[in-house]
């Protein structure tokens, strides 16, 4: 009876030769990563995580307590529409002529023909030209429409707080989301000693 001995085929072996080398090439590579970033972590987090996040949680807050502060020209045509009451005294002293609009008598009148004084009745036809001297007060109480087009131009300042604007809720939003990240960033220990022995 004869017996048959298997031989390792040098395929396979050398395969698992290079899988064991490769995967402690790839730890040892891993580690020396490992070992830098652990190495410049509180750096990372000092210099870089800390002040982006909290600047940021910090504008937000600033952001929502701001305030929109600008000057606004405006210059436009205005129609105004309006019934404005007038009430005045006028005062009135002048010479001026009026006109009978019909016949008038004037009674017991002394009319001189040839120097002769008689009294008589005298009728003055409509249409009598009489100059008379006015000097009286005289009360005007009146509503006058007006209709204008009035051109304005004008700088209006304009202060208004961001907090009672629509633009308040995004950032009170964006604030709540980074806040905790600003917190726990200020939480962590920020070098080797505080994170060892504590602050």
């Amino acid at each position: 009876m004869t017996q048959t001995t298997s031989t390792p085929q040098p395929l396979a072996g050398n395969f698992w030769r290079f899988a064991i080398l490769f995967s402690f090439i790839v730890n040892i590579i891993l580690v020396i990563v490992l070992i830098v970033a652990l190495a410049f972590i509180f750096e990372i987090k000092n210099q870089i995580a800390q002040p982006l996040v909290g600047g940021l949680s910090q504008s937000f807050a600033e952001m929502n307590q701001a305030r929109i502060i600008t000057t606004i020209p405006v210059n436009e045509t205005i129609t105004v529409n309006d019934s404005i009451p007038v009430v005045f005294d006028l005062p009135l002293n002048q010479q001026t002529s009026v006109i009978i609009t019909e016949s008038t008598l004037v009674p017991q009148t002394t009319v001189y023909l040839n120097g002769v004084p008689i009294r008589t009745n005298i009728v003055l036809p409509p249409g009598t030209a009489l100059p008379v001297q006015l000097n009286m007060v005289v009360p005007v109480s009146q509503t006058i429409p007006v209709s204008l087009k009035v051109p304005v131009s004008l700088n209006v300042a304009v202060n208004i707080p961001l907090a009672q604007t629509e633009l308040s809720r995004p950032f009170t939003r964006l604030s709540g989301v980074i806040d905790p990240y600003n917190t726990l960033l200020n939480d962590l220990p920020s070098s080797w000693s505080e994170a060892f022995f504590g602050r």
